[in-house]
């Protein structure tokens, strides 16, 4: 019977044939799914034989991997802020560099006596950022919407999942167009990738992640003109603008921050050192 190492083997072959990026990593997450098994754990594993049930569910996990659809998408879950979301082709997965853009919102989630926030996620996709927020930020609250939908479903079951399902509620809306009422915060990781850069993304993301969220066409700037004119609106005093951007689009959102009338315009950088997140105080 063939173990779980030389399964693994032939796979990582098959992958790196197939113009994978880290072929050996992607098997390795692959095979931990296929066994239901903790990835750390995946080594001590490998000598055992693969059952034919797990053999059969890696074998299509392998296949479909070779189609270039996302990891995430295959085994339906995302690690993102130490915590698993679920994951579909509705949705964008959650990137690690998002993950600042939560740290940023943390550092103004909750003011000196503790006392609850309110938080809009324009375009919520998973919710990852939201669900994020208000795991930990128990005294708060807060409302996520999409144009979509089907990404709300996952949404919801992401907020479910994380027991802040009683602090969250989601709305189709199309940036503020269902939102009233004002909050503390506002976050966004919008659309953002030009319509000419589209085709320059790898086949993972191009041809599998919902081109709405990739972009909005144009320049790449559109989403950001209207969340950051209208933000104002929805702000209580002293609540903040909280973007996730492109590395290069920070100067540009900058100048849309101050044009718009905020103040403490900050732009932050992910782990290698690019523009990530713009934020400001109205």
């Amino acid at each position: 019977m063939t173990t779980a190492r030389a399964a693994l083997a032939k796979a990582t072959r098959r992958l790196e044939r197939a113009g994978v990026p880290e072929p050996a990593r992607d098997a390795r997450r692959l095979m931990a799914f296929a066994l239901n098994a903790p990835y750390d754990r995946l080594t001590l594993l490998l000598p055992e034989p693969l059952s034919g049930a797990a053999q059969a569910t890696f074998g299509q996990a392998i296949s479909r991997r070779e189609q270039r659809q996302p990891v995430a998408q295959i085994t339906g879950k995302r690690a993102f802020y130490g915590r698993d979301f679920l994951v579909t082709p509705d949705v964008l997965d959650p990137r690690p560099e998002t993950e600042l853009l939560v740290r940023r919102a943390l550092e103004h989630g909750a003011d000196g006596a503790g006392r609850a926030r309110r938080i809009l996620d324009l375009g919520t996709g998973s919710g990852a950022i939201l669900v994020s927020c208000l795991a930990e930020l128990p005294g708060a609250e807060g409302l996520g919407t999409d144009i979509s939908a089907a990404a709300l479903t996952v949404a919801r079951r992401n907020a479910h999942t994380h027991r802040v399902a009683a602090r969250a509620g989601f709305a189709v809306s199309d940036w503020y167009e269902a939102v009233t009422g004002r909050f503390d915060l506002i976050l966004s990781n919008p659309p953002y990738i030009a319509a000419d850069e589209m085709q320059a993304l790898a086949p993972d993301i191009r041809n599998w992640e919902p081109a709405i969220a990739l972009t909005p066409g144009g320049d790449g700037l559109s989403a950001y003109r209207k969340i950051v004119a209208r933000a104002g609106n929805h702000l209580r005093q002293g609540g903040a603008l909280i973007v996730e951007t492109g590395a290069a689009q920070a100067g540009a959102i900058r100048a849309l921050f101050a044009a718009a009338g905020f103040s403490r315009i900050t732009v932050s950088q992910d782990l290698d050192g690019r523009d990530r997140v713009v934020s400001g105080v109205i």
